[in-house]
């Protein structure tokens, strides 16, 4: 199921969570997590206070992801995607895809493996040039 949500929604939807873990990859593609709490502005998601092996990762890496967990088993996760651009301040992230995520009932006439309840957020999507 997907809804639409204008790009103030995303700051809405962040809002409603405490941090964030951001997920960058080194050069053998395995995953390196770190707790942000990412600030919607001008379009983009601002990190500070980003340590040497996040800039390095995204630098040479920029698709990242964030993952803001739920507070409690019945709550959405919200999934960013987005290509990061580092900076003197930290990481400056344009969102290109966001999800509320969460488990679904376990159902047997799912279309398909997925069973979760899932709702896209409408970021405004920009391809990379």
């Amino acid at each position: 199921m997907s809804i639409p949500v204008e790009l103030s929604g995303l700051a809405d939807a962040i809002a409603q969570y405490r941090f964030a873990y951001l997920m960058t990859t080194n050069a053998a593609g395995a995953p390196h997590a770190v707790t942000v709490s990412p600030v919607l502005q001008g379009g983009e998601l601002v990190v500070h206070g980003t340590g040497r092996r996040t800039r390095e990762h995204a630098s040479q890496r920029p698709a990242v992801g964030l993952v803001w967990p739920p507070r409690s088993a019945t709550e959405y996760s919200l999934i960013v995607d987005g290509i990061a651009s580092v900076g003197d301040d930290g990481l400056r992230i344009t969102p290109t895809r966001a999800v509320l995520h969460r488990p679904g009932p376990s159902r047997t006439d799912a279309p398909g493996p997925c069973t979760s309840d899932c709702v896209e957020v409408d970021v405004g999507a920009r391809k990379p040039t």
